[in-house]
């Protein structure tokens, strides 16, 4: 008998109050390490009414304008003016840092120590910035191998954003969300059960003033500035059973900052699956590469998605562990929830075999401490929004499947000597 079932997911605009946060903090990281690729970042930011505040932990040589960045970032967000309800020229800024703890630092400042050494031992030396668990996942629903659910959820949020950047919808203000709900029959989506988007906007539009007729209005606009075009290369569609739903309070004028604090990292499922796949607690935002927590996700999304990529199975699931201060993984795990091609203990050997996954190994296999500078001082605030993964705007090293053929072939060797 065939098994339906809903799974939905959602996303946020650029504007919305964690994600500002999430995109100060990366932009302060990204200043940072443009300067000095050796900065330890442990940047979080709060804002709320009127007020933005960066707090953490940075040990650097590099010095910035914190505030200056702040405001830059709010401001190309589109957060301007009071009709936002929050602005960037007017917005009080405080700074409370620290520098890192000596205690954190010791377990990874082994790299100053040894950089005469080989790579091997290098990256043996230096140990993880923290414990922690991180998950990556990648399946064959969508071309850049995501979850479909995620996938759309960020297409419409971009598309939104887009729109009111480009004046196409001018009333459109910067904060936003939305989300989609997919049916399933047999682990394989199959419809657009609902898509659901809530943006913040002007109380009026032109000459309508009536609260309904400015909703009409919106629903209107969206679906065929914003849905439609999102669908328009995918096979699955919406259709005459597809719910869409906009600002289902009535209005949403009050947004942003005005309407809800924000802090930076609490969106951590919108910047990876989507709840589809598992998250090991940690958020990606304000950390410098030497932090597990983003480094290391980004190696286990390379890893599924290699592995997917490869063929060797429909979807996977890499979960690693860490102890700080100590560089090789505690733990490992591989799972293909029964649609992989060879066993998942064997194709857990091929990924310790093919895959390097000691922090500082993953930091240069990657270029994430010199990435920023090679790119003209802005890299990872452009992954705060929108997800950091099954990105095909962006040229992430974490998303190429160059060890895909590699498995392949070393997969195929596995098959022919178990006959």
């Amino acid at each position: 008998m065939s098994r339906h079932y809903f799974f939905t997911s959602e996303s946020v605009t650029e504007g919305h109050p964690d994600k500002i946060c999430d995109q100060i903090s990366d932009t302060i990281l990204d200043a940072l390490l443009a300067q000095d690729p050796l900065s330890r970042v442990a940047a979080e930011v709060v804002v709320n009414t009127g007020l933005v505040l960066i707090t953490g932990e940075i040990t650097s040589q590099a010095h910035i304008n914190y505030i200056e960045l702040a405001r830059q970032k709010i401001a190309e967000i589109g957060y301007l003016g009071a009709d936002s309800g929050f602005s960037a020229h007017s917005c009080s800024i405080l700074i409370a840092l620290d520098r890192q703890s000596p205690d954190i630092a010791q377990g990874v400042d082994a790299a100053h120590e040894t950089r005469e050494q080989s790579s091997e031992e290098r990256w043996d030396a230096i140990g993880a910035g923290d414990q922690g668990i991180m998950f990556g996942f990648a399946c064959n629903e969508t071309p850049e191998l995501m979850p479909l659910p995620i996938s759309l959820a960020h297409r419409i949020s971009r598309r939104l954003s887009v729109a009111r950047k480009t004046n196409q919808l001018p009333y459109l203000r910067p904060d936003g969300k939305t989300q989609v709900t997919i049916l399933y029959e047999d682990g394989r989506p199959i419809g657009i059960d609902t898509i659901l988007v809530s943006t913040q906007h002007a109380p009026t539009i032109g000459e309508i003033t009536d609260e309904a007729a400015v909703q009409a209005k919106i629903k209107a606009d969206l679906w065929e500035v914003v849905v439609l075009p999102v669908f328009s290369d995918l096979a699955i569609q919406p259709d005459a059973k597809t719910r869409f739903l906009v600002n289902p309070t009535g209005k949403f004028v009050v947004g942003g900052p005005q309407g809800d604090a924000g802090l930076t990292g609490r969106k951590i499922i919108v910047d990876t699956y989507g709840g589809y796949s598992r998250h090991g607690g940690g958020a990606f935002s304000g950390k410098d590469p030497t932090k597990v927590d983003r480094s290391a996700a980004y190696a286990a999304r390379y890893v599924a998605k290699n592995i997917v990529a490869a063929g060797l199975a429909e979807k996977c699931e890499v979960q690693f562990s860490y102890a700080i201060g100590v560089a090789r993984p505690v733990s490992i795990m591989v799972e293909t929830f029964g649609t992989g091609t060879i066993d998942d203990d064997r194709l857990l050997e091929l990924v310790v075999q093919n895959f390097e996954l000691r922090p500082a190994g993953i930091i240069e296999t990657f270029n994430l401490q010199k990435l920023v500078a090679e790119r003209g001082g802005r890299f990872y605030q452009d992954v705060a929004a929108y997800g950091h993964f099954g990105r095909s705007d962006l040229d992430l090293p974490w998303e190429q499947t160059d060890k895909a053929e590699i498995l392949k072939q070393a997969a195929s060797k596995v098959l022919s000597s178990a006959v």
